[in-house]
């Protein structure tokens, strides 16, 4: 049109503009844009399928708004056989589409938020398993406590195992501390850890609740379910899962030589993502309210009594203390990673925490003493494969019982107790000596090897025989070693 319009032919504007001259022709003499002289679609191009039965389907939308189109549609196939066809699917679902946006139930609105600074922090747990760390060629499943300011989107966290109290408070407070100083409300999801049913009403747990007064913080707990309200948090969850997974890749490998040096590029990534918000924080900071003088300790103490198989039972897991204890009862303090055992003020055992439940810990020092009077206990002991220290020992058990059967436990749990009144490290190269070199096992060879001072070659120093390679010569059909020598 705008070269019809000019001085160019009618023919040459046809075709510069890649149409023939009629139709060029047609569009000056009408006067109006292709894009005008279109009629407005309103007729169908076949009779609804649908059509009688429309009340009905109509009807059930009416009752449970939630009903999808294909389960319309096979109820409608039930209700008349052979009446329609499966391709007849598609035309229902439209047709519900247009009824669920002109008449169905009206849908959630989600309400932009204008944050402001030094107000609100948000933090949850997030699942990092996923993405394939190892530490020293170990799986490392593990959760990530994050932190986030949500004007500023300054973020930390610290990694943990499960979402417990001990790691929320943990996470927490080390969040504070890095930052140097204190928003005015802290949101989180509907933690069990922070958030308890009471009288059938949601509230914060006592334990909860001492920490946000230490701290001078407002506590709020979004809706079960409803992640969404927390969503300042949740996408800073997918996205640093992002950043975290892209920068394992530039790094080449996804394994550590140990937990310290994933901490450190775990924390080495989170000053690369803040180091763009730097301005914005400058305006939270100071708004910040001041940190108290300490953090709050809040490890749970349990009051425990040891039983007489001198274990302790403890958020329903067992653990094994000195059969001194039997009998005692003991102050269990439950730290994130590791349970502390106080008895008369002392802390008497510091133990690795088990995760999950019905689990159970039961180290052999504990229990051998007496375990050695009483040798017919082993075979039938609930925890006896916690009795092993290492594989050497549990192969050593073996050999023992295929040797000597009537004596095989009664010498293995010698070979223990020597383990635990000499040196576990030393009899455990010793096994592996005595196997590698198919020797009796005995406490008494063990002992000679330990008094010899030989020492014993490293687990990395493999030895392989030569091979003769004529031996292959074997295989072929009629021939012997003897006729393939050279």
């Amino acid at each position: 049109m705008k070269l019809i319009t000019g001085s160019t032919p009618l023919g040459r504007a046809a075709l510069q503009t890649g149409m023939s001259e009629t139709t060029a022709r047609k569009y000056r003499g009408g006067g109006q844009l292709p894009s005008e002289c279109r009629a407005e679609h309103t007729w169908r191009t076949r009779p609804d399928p649908f059509a009688a039965v429309w009340e009905e389907v109509r009807g059930l939308l009416e009752i449970n708004p939630g009903l999808q189109a294909k389960t319309l549609f096979q109820e409608l196939q039930r209700r008349y056989p052979g009446r329609f066809q499966d391709g007849q699917l598609r035309t229902l679902q439209r047709q519900v589409k247009v009824w669920r946006a002109l008449e169905g139930p009206a849908k959630e609105v989600f309400f932009p938020q204008e944050h402001q600074p030094g107000e609100l922090a948000a933090s949850d747990f997030c699942h990092l398993t996923s993405l394939g760390v190892t530490i020293a060629g170990q799986a490392f499943p593990h959760l990530l406590y994050h932190f986030v300011l949500t004007y500023s989107n300054w973020e930390t966290g610290s990694v943990c195992f499960s979402e417990s109290f001990e790691s929320l408070s943990a996470g927490l407070q080390g969040a504070l501390w890095e930052l140097g100083g204190v928003p005015q409300r802290h949101r989180t999801d509907s933690l069990t850890a922070a958030v308890q049913l009471l009288d059938g009403r949601e509230g914060f747990t006592q334990r909860y609740t001492a920490l946000l007064t230490h701290y001078r913080l407002t506590g709020e707990a979004i809706q079960p379910g409803k992640a969404h309200e927390n969503g300042d948090v949740e996408q800073r969850h997918h996205r640093f899962k992002v950043a975290l997974d892209q920068a394992l890749m530039l790094r080449g490998s996804r394994d550590f030589a140990g937990r310290e040096a994933y901490l450190r590029f775990l924390q080495a990534l989170f000053a690369q993502l803040n180091a763009g918000r730097r301005e914005r924080l400058q305006e939270e900071l100071p708004l910040l309210r001041p940190l108290p003088t300490s953090r709050q300790d809040l490890a749970k103490k349990l009051q425990v009594k040891v039983g007489t198989g001198s274990t302790i039972r403890v958020l329903n897991n067992a653990y094994s203390v000195p059969s001194r204890l039997i009998g005692e009862t003991v102050e269990v303090r439950v730290e994130i990673e590791h349970l502390e055992v106080w008895y008369a003020q002392r802390c008497v055992e510091r133990l690795p925490r088990l995760r999950g439940q019905d689990q159970h810990r039961i180290h052999y020092r504990h229990v051998i003493d007496w375990l050695v009077r009483k040798p017919g206990a082993f075979p039938a002991y609930r925890y006896r494969e916690d009795l092993f220290p290492t594989s050497r020992f549990r192969a050593a058990y073996d050999v023992l019982h295929q040797a000597r059967p009537g004596e095989a436990d009664r010498e293995y749990l010698r070979v223990l107790l020597l383990a635990a009144r000499e040196n576990e490290q030393g009899v455990d190269n010793a096994l592996r000596l005595l196997l590698a070199e198919n020797r009796a096992v005995s406490v008494a060879a063990i002992e000679a090897l330990l008094q010899s001072g030989r020492e014993l070659p490293r687990v990395t120093e493999v030895q392989i025989a030569p091979v003769d390679l004529a031996a292959y010569d074997t295989l072929l059909p009629g021939r012997t070693l003897q006729e393939v020598a050279p």
